[in-house]
């Protein structure tokens, strides 16, 4: 059995976080193909220390998903694993990288320039004057645009990236199966059949709220830079900027009025060292020159 294909068993099981699911791959590099196939529920305990806590609940779920890897009815279509030469190098070299993704669409995009807007779910007409006016100048330099598929920010990156002819990646926080929020399903379904969509969660997954900083990692360690539009102070946003950060990528914030909430995490990024924008050659300028 290939590396690739014990880590999507891996991801299917229950138990491990994202951090274990890391470590377990690091320890399984040099293993041979023979060694991996030999490999139970027990070998990965013990090479984990899982606690006793967890041991239960991982054992029964693993063992379901290697049930069902010898009965063939594991898909490995739309599974892209860290070991895979399409997996992008930036999110390998990224701050815990997914073992692997789930995807439906265009893995080309992939290795175009990527840049993630992200911002508040409640964004004002500000957000999107400001992105109708940036994005479609971006567009004709290549980038594709990366956004989580949230209300807000999220949603008016991807459908103004659409209606300019742009590209466009989603990162979500369900499984590729789900929909949320509900009312971007048809966005949903226009990104993975002609756009991409990515998602480190199995197919049936639904929400959960540390999914989303999660997802958060994954936009920052894909794309060469993150555009903040409107945050709050401690938004989720400002930790997509951090994560950037940290992955020596650029950050860029739409600064706002220093009354207005929405535009106070912006304004502080700003004082922080994020560069402003004022147009998209703002950030052609640090991506692309």
């Amino acid at each position: 059995m290939r590396l690739s294909e014990f880590l999507l068993i891996v991801k299917k099981s229950s138990g491990l976080g994202l951090k274990s699911e890391y470590l377990l791959y690091q320890a399984l590099k040099s293993f041979s193909d023979s060694e991996i196939e030999c490999l139970d529920a027990t070998a990965i305990i013990e090479i984990l220390k899982i606690p006793k806590s967890r041991q239960a609940r991982f054992t029964s779920s693993f063992n379901e998903q290697r049930s069902l890897e010898k009965q063939g009815k594991l898909n490995y279509d739309n599974w892209l694993s860290i070991t895979d030469d399409r997996y992008p190098n930036q999110l390998r070299e990224s701050y815990l990288p997914p073992i692997g993704f789930f995807y439906q669409g265009n893995l080309d995009l992939l290795k175009t320039p990527m840049l993630g807007v992200v911002g508040s779910r409640t964004a004002t007409d500000y957000s999107r004057n400001v992105l109708s006016q940036i994005v479609p100048d971006l567009l004709l330099h290549n980038l594709t645009i990366v956004s989580g598929l949230a209300r807000g920010v999220d949603s008016l990156a991807h459908r103004i990236s659409l209606a300019n002819g742009g590209k466009t990646i989603a990162v979500i926080g369900t499984g590729i199966g789900r929909y949320y929020p509900s009312e971007n399903r048809k966005l949903q379904e226009h990104i993975g059949e002609h756009q991409l969509l990515i998602s480190e969660y199995p197919e049936s997954m639904g929400p959960m709220q540390h999914h989303f900083p999660e997802r958060n990692r994954i936009i920052a360690g894909l794309c060469q830079g993150v555009l903040v539009t409107e945050a709050k102070s401690h938004s989720g946003s400002l930790i997509t900027a951090n994560l950037a950060l940290q992955n020596n990528r650029e950050v860029f914030a739409i600064p706002g009025p220093i009354n207005a909430q929405m535009s106070v995490g912006t304004n502080e990024l700003i004082l922080a060292g994020a560069k402003p924008i004022l147009a998209a050659e703002h950030v052609i300028e640090e991506l692309l020159c």
